[in-house]
């Protein structure tokens, strides 16, 4: 009697291209999709800033009857790392831009036209 050759299980060639192929699709979609919500983080972070820092300027105008240009003359303001915030005095009212280095929004404030011009 012959004994029967012992067939091994395995994975066709074939079967692990489709594979890697799903896999590299999956990945197309997902990594800018990634970067997109990282993109929104970071804008959150400098508009979330640009609005303390505004609530801050106002509590130094009450104070000092002026505006500031010095971010670090607001008291119990802190800026995010990566936020660039410019602000700009200009009598009884401020103008002030806000953006982080790895966003892709740049925030506008304006006190004389109610606050923030371009909300998230």
């Amino acid at each position: 009697m012959l004994a029967k050759a012992k067939e091994e299980g395995g994975f066709t060639l074939i079967e692990l291209l489709v594979v890697v192929a799903i896999i590299g699709i999956l990945a197309a979609i997902a990594i800018p999709q990634f970067s997109e919500y990282r993109a929104q983080g970071f804008n959150a972070r400098a508009s979330s800033d640009l609005r303390n820092m505004a609530t801050a300027e106002e509590a130094y105008f009450a104070a000092n009857a002026a505006y500031t240009s010095t971010l670090s003359d607001l008291t119990g303001f802190k800026q995010s790392p990566g936020v660039s915030i410019v602000v700009t005095p200009s009598g009884n009212t401020f103008t002030a831009e806000a953006f982080h280095a790895n966003g892709d929004r740049t925030f506008n404030w304006d006190s004389a036209n109610g606050g923030l011009q371009n909300a998230p």
